[in-house]
């Protein structure tokens, strides 16, 4: 920059001087000569892009047609300060030192302000978006893509457990809704387009492609069943669309995996179909009821299903335990059955049974494909009929239990490490074991044993040792040291599995076989 600046100080000064010295070196000024060179011939084409052509290089129609019907979501949120409050503002003669007002002016109500998307899904003015968008609003404003307008919108009902809400706007005319797809029938490598408004910049468009389907098990909703896709995420996305090449809507934008808070690559929508159940159960019923089965579900990993005397295991669920009073009970469901299939669905684990089960109404019958096996036995293959139930409010509850110091107990031979106690009324009180419950109580359990490492816990129940019933201490001991294999199956119930407490099966290395 200084150069430049200097070159054209230095040409201002000395122009007339340089003009000068040229005329007189150049001589008499000849005629100027004309320039005969033919411009260059140009192939060029003005026409638009071709629909054929558009529809394989360009999105740009898909995004004309889906723009409009996603829209900016607005929240105000009113928070109340009830942290703790120090004496000194409640001393009359130190709170003048703070302004006259101490304690009154520290719990002032603050607001906060918070920005999404969401997407128009009918004409008459119902919205899908994230539940963490609008989760505990005070006021939810709507801005359409065709309008800086803002409007009141109101929050027909939301679903946390599948992060999942539902607005409604009130307005005479009809809306630009979004056609919807099938999300069953997305398949990894699929084109898609997020769309939303990421930090509040505007409605922005990312591409990218399916990564997979099915996902789960990452704490962020109580029945997830993710889209990932590597089109861009961001805060502000969330409760955005998520749609295919055709501009249909697939998904709802609802979280990425980061380490900076950034996009990185991973970003998770709800499937369109799982939305959609919910949506229609927030609008005709005011709250989303779930099927319920009543069982205990435990993964079948190879070491039980070998225990079981099952095949390897390729898929399916194992019954840890059966609820008193259920549908699955009174249709013959047994501890230790494994589930293979739903409604002729393919069960692979317990979070696919989950989210079949809870899409299924209440009430209807579900048929249910086992295995029924035992040691040696080649495994009965059966189905059951199992009247729904309707799965409780407080489903995702955990309990916990604290262990008594002046427990008398006994300890095992073979499973090192473990004490159990006589199950006696005020155990049953102190650690809320039902009447029914037959077994031991596991008072000590060594962090760094084999027992430890395969789940059982202080608290728990020891109800089975290789299938042998426990009646007592001694017969705790007396099992544990006729124990064989490589492995001892022990069946417990425990008060942390399901809602209520329920039992299951675990496999402790057998400590006699080094």
């Amino acid at each position: 920059m200084m150069y430049r600046e200097c070159c054209d100080r230095f040409a201002g000064k000395f122009f007339p001087v340089l003009l000068f010295t040229s005329l007189l070196l150049s001589g008499p000024m000849a005629p100027a000569q004309e320039n005969h060179r033919p411009l260059p011939k140009l192939n060029v084409d003005e026409k638009p892009l071709s629909g054929d052509l558009k529809r394989t290089t360009s999105f740009a129609p898909v995004i004309k047609k889906v723009s409009p019907s996603v829209v900016n979501i607005y929240t105000t949120t009113t928070v109340k300060d009830t942290g703790s409050v120090h004496p000194f503002f409640n001393d009359p003669f130190l709170r003048q030192f703070f302004g006259g007002n101490g304690a009154s002016e520290r719990r002032r109500p603050r607001t906060e302000q918070s920005l999404g998307s969401g997407v128009i899904v009918s004409s008459d003015g119902y919205i899908l978006t994230a539940s963490h968008v609008v989760d505990g609003a005070d006021r939810v404003k709507v801005s359409l893509s065709t309008s800086d307008q803002e409007y009141d919108a109101k929050v027909v009902g939301t679903d946390p457990l599948t992060d999942v809400a539902v607005l409604k706007l009130d307005m005479e005319q009809a809306l630009p809704a979004v056609t919807l797809g099938d999300s069953e029938k997305l398949e990894v490598g699929d084109v898609v387009l997020a769309l939303g408004n990421p930090f509040g910049v505007g409605q922005t468009v990312t591409m990218g492609i399916i990564s997979a389907v099915g996902r789960g098990g990452f704490g962020i909703a109580g029945y997830e069943n993710f889209i990932q896709t590597d089109a861009a995420i961001n805060v502000g996305n969330s409760g955005g669309a998520l749609v295919d090449a055709a501009g249909r809507l697939v998904g709802i934008n609802t979280a990425i995996v980061s380490g900076s808070g950034g996009f990185m690559g991973v970003g998770f929508a709800v499937p369109i179909n799982m939305a959609r159940f919910v949506m229609e159960r927030l609008i005709t019923e005011g709250k989303v009821r779930r099927g319920y089965l009543g069982i205990i579900l435990q993964p079948l990993s190879p070491g039980l299903a070998k225990a079981f005397g099952l095949p390897n295991a390729s898929g399916g669920v194992l019954v840890g335990g059966v609820t008193r009073g259920s549908g699955a009970e009174k249709a013959g469901l047994r501890a230790g059955d494994v589930i293979v299939e739903l409604n002729g669905k393919k069960v692979a684990d317990p979070r696919t049974l989950q989210l079949l089960v809870a899409q299924t109404a209440p009430g209807a019958n579900a048929t249910v494909r086992i295995l029924r096996g035992q040691r040696g036995e080649k495994p009965l293959e059966k189905n059951l009929t199992v009247a729904l139930g309707t799965l409780p409010q407080d489903a995702f509850a955990r309990g916990r239990l604290e262990i008594p110091e002046d427990q008398d107990s006994g300890a095992y031979d073979a499973l090192e490490g473990v004490e159990v106690a006589d199950l006696d009324g005020r155990a049953r009180r102190q650690f809320e074991v039902p009447d029914n419950i037959k077994g031991v109580l596991v008072v000590n359990v060594d962090p760094n044993s084999n027992s430890a490492e395969a789940g059982l816990r202080p608290g728990d129940v020891l109800l089975q040792i290789d299938q042998k019933p426990v009646q007592n201490a001694k017969d705790a001991v007396d099992l544990s040291e006729k124990a064989h294999g490589d492995t001892i199956r022990l069946r417990i119930w425990s008060r942390t599995t399901g809602r209520a407490g329920g039992t299951r099966d675990i496999l402790v290395e057998n400590k006699k076989q080094e």
